[in-house]
């Protein structure tokens, strides 16, 4: 295995600095989930951290921004009828980058 350099900043900084941004932050303690995710926001200064933890990954996300934070979830009813919390992820992320859009004109 090889060490992978972090492209996050040079993305945000240099290549498309304009650009609506995202990362996803998976972490295995709930209790630094937030505490990490606004870590980076701070450092990366990007947009959106898609957050959730390793056991309920599935299930359950936090969107994470600099003003906010909304849950995301999936119910034992959506999850039998096929819900995926990606397309909550998709619809709230869509929203905020429509949101970002209109911000620039």
């Amino acid at each position: 295995m090889k060490i992978v350099p972090k492209m996050l900043s040079p993305l945000v900084k240099d290549w498309a600095p304009k650009a609506f941004v995202i990362s996803f932050k998976l972490e295995t303690d709930p209790l630094i989930l937030i505490e990490r995710a606004r870590k980076a926001l701070a450092t990366y200064r990007h947009q959106v951290v898609v957050a959730n933890v390793l056991d309920s990954r599935r299930s359950y996300v936090v969107v994470v921004t600099s003003t906010e934070e909304t849950n995301l979830s999936v119910s034992e009813e959506e999850d039998g009828l096929g819900v995926e919390i990606e397309e909550k992820i998709i619809k709230d992320v869509t929203s905020r980058h429509a949101s970002f859009i209109d911000g620039l004109n």
